[in-house]
């Protein structure tokens, strides 16, 4: 066969065949792609967002201001001194019990504790609570990932073979730092076998082995532990404290929030630096950048709207103003408050009315206007008559509890309370009955023919002589002529419990002139707009006659408050310029005088009696 000519084309193998058959469906069903020019660039990423990337990486304060080192701890300087002083000479204990409420730096101690355990670094081969510059384990100590250093939580590991699995690596000596270091949690929720199989390992443990506990709940832990522990109990921290802790991160991140704002918030941290630091961090946030964040705006945010509205409830049920107290209550419920939390609140008042009636207005630790009207509630009421309010809106807090309409029971403690706020003390209804005299109070907006308070109050014996007694005629409205001066009418003001009133004319009336049916006065600066309709329409109402209250430019003397400041001025300057005085002043150089009080003068001449004369005449 001749030979055939050589083919030119190439094999059916070496075709440059298409990798798909446009007629043949995929083998998935899918739709042939589009085809993709080859110039084409691939899509590039989408940028995210800058909002998104701050969101991410954003760092809540309480983290972000986690205490590095003992010196930043605040409001546990008892607890640092300690262990400043016991690692100092070397008396380090095996076992350490931090308890606290939450928030206060347990963990944060704890975490502290064991850098300074194990703290080594160029310089230092010893223990040392100085971490003020990071040694050699430090940095994996703080980030968790240190082998010789085990965080847990007890709430996770409560069984007793759990405990027993982590005390089998106890007796191992550590790899790479000092001391072996076991951090437990709220050691609390361990069951009652784990603990038991703690306590053998806790009572004689190896010496390269140390545990640090934490709790809140410190009455749950067996006494047995706490016997084999060194305990420190991290104690709240003071408002003042935590204000100025909290003003120094404001400024550091840059914000701007009120004084009084941050006292609001520090107050309603309860002690709690976590907490505060939580509170602080959602306020920043509640206006722009560079603007103020105002005490009303935190007042909303805080929920605490309704704080001077419980404070003017608690102002009416004392002065026994039942209608007023009822729309006050509704108004708050119409703000959606919690029954309950109105009670907690009255009870609050009631307890810093209380304080502030024997230690002053400072020892609220309350803003100055609130502070100033709970003293004035104090000065007005008697400790008789804040102690049985006390003891009844205890009993109206659990009835609110319990009740099936808490709202109902709320209004009907607030007539309860109004109508016996003003009622007389047992011993003052004692003396009234046995006198035959009229009952003193129990008016609380409530008609004569109601019934009177001193019968519900005294018992039945009581009530059989009040019967007999002969019927005291009404009150008549107090004569225009029995006040026969200024002093008179801030007399009858406290008599009558207005309190709101009678604050603001102590501190806004000026005196001009004064006679009877008419006064004169200079407004002090933010002296209120309606002063001058209100106290002439209470006048009014509690004498009968028509008063003419009226304002004018200048030449009014000291109102009652500015009086009473100068006069503890002068007083203070009297005294410190007594010759005693600065004698002992200067026999104790830094000496302060911190206040002045008046001893009350006993009532009565003091008979002088002499020895020497016989008693009996002969």
């Amino acid at each position: 066969m001749p030979d055939e000519p050589h083919s030119t084309e190439p094999p059916p193998w070496e075709e440059d065949l298409p990798e798909r058959d446009p007629d043949t469906a995929d083998i998935f069903g899918a739709p042939e792609p589009a085809p993709v020019p080859a110039a084409a660039p691939a899509p590039a990423l989408a940028p995210v967002a800058e909002p998104q990337d701050q969101g991410a990486a954003y760092t809540v304060l309480a983290r972000k201001y986690r205490p590095r080192n003992f010196e930043d701890l605040i409001g546990q300087e008892a607890m640092v001194r300690t262990l400043t002083n016991a690692f100092a000479s070397g008396r380090i204990a095996h076992a350490f019990m931090l308890t606290g409420v939450r928030g206060v730096g347990k963990t944060t101690t704890a975490r502290l504790l064991a850098r300074a355990l194990n703290f080594e670094s160029d310089t230092v081969h010893q223990p040392s609570v100085d971490l003020s510059v990071d040694g050699r384990h430090c940095r994996a100590i703080v980030e968790g990932r240190h082998m010789d250093v085990l965080e847990l939580d007890a709430a996770s590991r409560t069984k007793v073979d759990e405990m027993r699995e982590l005390l089998d690596g106890v007796r191992y000596a550590p790899t790479e730092a000092r001391y072996k270091v076991y951090v437990i949690d709220e050691v609390h929720m361990l069951s009652t076998a784990a603990f038991n199989a703690l306590l053998k390992t806790l009572e004689e443990p190896p010496p390269h082995a140390k545990f640090i506990f934490a709790t809140t709940e410190i009455r749950k832990v067996p006494v047995t532990i706490l016997s084999r522990c060194q305990r420190f109990d991290l104690r709240r921290v003071e408002p003042e404290v935590l204000v100025k802790h909290l003003g120094r991160i404001a400024e550091a991140e840059d914000a701007r929030i009120d004084a009084e704002g941050l006292a609001l918030i520090s107050r309603a941290a309860e002690g709690s630096v976590r907490d505060g630091l939580s509170l602080l961090d959602q306020a920043i946030v509640q206006a722009d950048r560079g603007q103020i964040v105002s005490a009303a705006i935190v007042r909303d945010m805080l929920g605490l709207a309704d704080r001077a509205l419980t404070i003017a409830l608690f102002e009416q049920i004392m002065g026994g103003q039942t209608a007023a107290a009822l729309q006050q209550y509704r108004d708050l419920w119409g703000f959606g408050v919690d029954p309950a939390q109105v009670m907690l609140d009255l009870l609050e008042h009631n307890h810093g009315a209380s304080v502030a009636k024997a230690l002053g207005p400072d020892a609220l630790h309350l803003p100055k206007d609130q502070a100033a009207r709970l003293a004035a509630i104090g000065a007005t009421a008697s400790a008789g008559t804040l102690s049985r309010v006390w003891q009844m809106l205890l009993k109206a807090y659990e009835e609110v509890r319990r009740a099936p309409d808490p709202s109902a029971t709320v209004e009907m403690a607030l007539i309860r309370l109004c109508y016996a706020a003003d009622l007389p003390g047992p011993e003052e209804a004692l003396k009234a009955l046995r006198d035959g005299e009229p009952m003193p109070g129990g008016g609380g907006g409530v008609s004569p023919s109601g019934g009177g308070g001193a019968t519900a109050q005294a018992g039945g014996a009581f009530a059989a002589q009040a019967r007999i007694a002969t019927p005291a005629p009404l009150a008549a409205p107090q004569a225009t002529t029995a006040l026969a001066s200024f002093e008179d009418v801030l007399a009858l003001i406290q008599n009558k419990r207005d309190i709101t009133l009678l604050m603001d004319v102590q501190q806004y009336v000026r005196p001009i002139s004064f006679r009877p049916g008419a006064i004169e006065f200079e407004p002090a600066p933010r002296a209120p707009a309606d002063l001058t309709r209100r106290l002439s329409s209470k006048l009014k109402e509690w004498t009968g006659q028509t008063w003419l209250v009226a304002t004018a430019g200048g030449g009014g003397a000291e109102s009652a408050w500015e009086r009473q400041k100068r006069e503890e001025v002068e007083a203070r300057a009297a005294i410190l310029a007594d010759p005693f005085v600065m004698s002992v002043m200067d026999a104790f150089p830094g000496a302060e005088l911190l206040g002045v009080r008046q001893l009350a003068v006993p009532q009565g001449e003091a008979v002088s009696v002499n020895p020497d004369e016989d008693v009996e005449e002969d």
